[in-house]
């Protein structure tokens, strides 16, 4: 399969596990009675200890706003024109705009939030999170216009932006855990649509060294494994929870703490699993093709993107 046919294959693939993703947690988290109240008695939980991780988290929320957007767009577009990559600030546009202007359908327009449990948080629909879409998405935007041998590294700081964005947003009751993942994964297929962009526009491509490749590797790969590991701590402690609602039980100060932190490690696995992908899937939207890698090797690596 050729680079271009294959990216396009997993830019669809990254599209509809985020469209699936958004649209299950949408689907469990706020039209299922057991999903409201899982969701509440995490969100009931960031009440414990709220004062004083707020003085952390309130500086990182205060960093999103339109002129941060308008900023960051600027430099990953100067980026892409710097590096003669015009197709990347087409990509840039396509996840941040796309990315937001989809969230705000789907919180106002699409989605809605019945009455099925007597909960905390806000009465109408909140799912996605505003918030933690644009911190996302700009950082995603980050990770794709770069050089390749500084993804890893940016990777690791965008996708650590992104999940402290979207925990400050559930520290400081803006959102419940739910909005927050489903943000991720908005990004995430348009993350798979940017690559779609990526592979019917698809300029020349080159061989990095490896020195390029196995940082990504390594990066994407410890990625990988944070997520399989939160994700089973998430779904541990919400299942936890969800068979304490269903029994009859009282909720105390111990299941508040674990499923508040069951709903963090959910975020982090799905932001995790996010740059991961990202990670992966422009590495293999810009290696060459079989019939390239012959021939001139030296020279495409000495300027590989």
């Amino acid at each position: 399969m050729s680079p271009r046919i294959g990216t396009a294959v997993l830019g669809l693939f990254m599209f509809a596990a985020g469209v699936v993703g958004t649209a299950l947690t949408w689907q469990y988290f706020v039209k299922t009675t057991t999903g409201q109240r899982i969701d509440d008695v995490a969100f009931r939980g960031s009440e414990i200890g709220q004062s004083a991780l707020w003085n952390a988290a309130e500086p990182v929320l205060d960093i999103v706003s339109i002129p941060f957007i308008v900023v960051v767009l600027g430099a990953a577009a100067l980026i892409a024109i710097i590096r003669r990559r015009p197709l990347l600030a087409l990509e840039v546009a396509v996840l941040v705009g796309g990315a937001n202007v989809t969230t705000q359908l789907l919180k106002y327009v699409v989605f809605d939030r019945p009455d099925l449990a007597e909960t905390s948080g806000a009465a109408a629909n909140s799912l996605p999170s505003g918030h933690t879409t644009v911190a996302a998405s700009v950082a995603a935007a980050l990770v794709l216009v770069v050089p390749r041998h500084t993804r890893p590294m940016v990777a690791v700081l965008a996708a650590t932006y992104a999940a402290a964005t979207g925990v400050a947003t559930m520290i400081g009751g803006w959102h419940r855990p739910s909005d927050v993942v489903a943000a991720m994964t908005v990004v995430m297929a348009w993350a798979g649509l940017a690559m779609i962009v990526t592979a019917i526009g698809s300029s020349e491509r080159v061989r990095p060294p490896d020195s390029a490749i196995v940082p990504t590797a390594f990066v994407s790969g410890l990625m990988a494994v944070v997520a399989f590991i939160t994700g089973l701590l998430a779904f541990s402690a919400l299942s936890s929870t969800g068979d304490l609602l269903t029994s009859g039980g009282s909720i105390d100060r111990g299941d508040l703490i674990r499923a508040y932190t069951g709903g963090a490690f959910g975020v982090v696995a799905v932001t995790a699993a996010l740059f991961a992908l990202i990670l992966v899937m422009h590495q293999f939207a810009t290696r060459p093709g079989p019939d390239k890698l012959s021939g001139k090797r030296t020279a495409q690596q000495s300027s590989y993107n």
